[in-house]
């Protein structure tokens, strides 16, 4: 007759200590969340996996100091962000362009000069919509289609719910340039997403 099963507390206690096979029951059930979440910052299958690695080894080193004031998952998950951003420091994957072809020209501020339809605001769209299979594989492109630092900003602000002020701390920019290319990065994926928004399909 096997006991009962350690509780998370429990787990953070022993996997704090050294170990291992406890640190591997505490992680298993986040992977998924871990992993897509790296992924939705680096996009490539290698870079993902490397940085997850090495998320996981800072989560182990670092977990003495976890304080509890968050959920453990909560706390790891931040862990795996900032090491996609180490990752993302490391490599260059899509330069930044002055224009995106084919939506049209910016003001000097980063707005874009032509409308077409109804703005793209994820948190007020998009967290129902991406439910849905082939809205989530058209993100997944548009987000491929970002230049890199335009989808950090995008996926830090809209899709983790960062400030803006952590996100160019973080980044190393200043409020206005992170505010510019998350505009320029909806008005990108709006383009990609806009026949879903509106209820049609592409």
């Amino acid at each position: 007759m096997t006991g009962t099963p350690p509780t998370e507390a429990q787990l953070i206690r022993l996997a704090s200590q050294g170990d291992s096979d406890a640190f591997g029951d505490l992680v298993r059930p986040h992977l998924s969340l871990f992993h897509n979440g790296i992924n939705r910052i680096l996009g490539n299958v290698s870079d993902t996996q490397d940085a997850l690695q090495d998320a996981l080894i800072g989560i182990f080193r670092d977990l003495p100091g976890f304080e509890g004031r968050s959920r453990f998952s909560s706390w790891a998950y931040k862990v795996c962000i900032n090491s996609a951003l180490m990752h993302r420091r490391t490599r260059s994957r899509n330069p930044e362009p002055a224009d995106f072809p084919g939506l049209g020209p910016f003001d000097r501020d980063g707005h874009h000069q032509e409308r077409h339809g109804p703005e793209w605001h994820v948190e007020a769209e998009a967290h129902g919509l991406v439910e849905k299979r082939e809205l989530r594989e058209c993100l997944l492109a548009a987000l491929d289609d970002l230049p890199d630092g335009h989808r950090d900003v995008f996926v830090l602000k809209d899709l983790e719910d960062w400030e803006t002020s952590d996100i160019a701390r973080h980044l190393g920019l200043e409020p206005a340039a992170v505010r510019q290319r998350l505009h320029r990065a909806r008005v990108l994926v709006q383009s990609r997403l806009r026949t879903f928004v509106q209820g049609g399909r592409p």
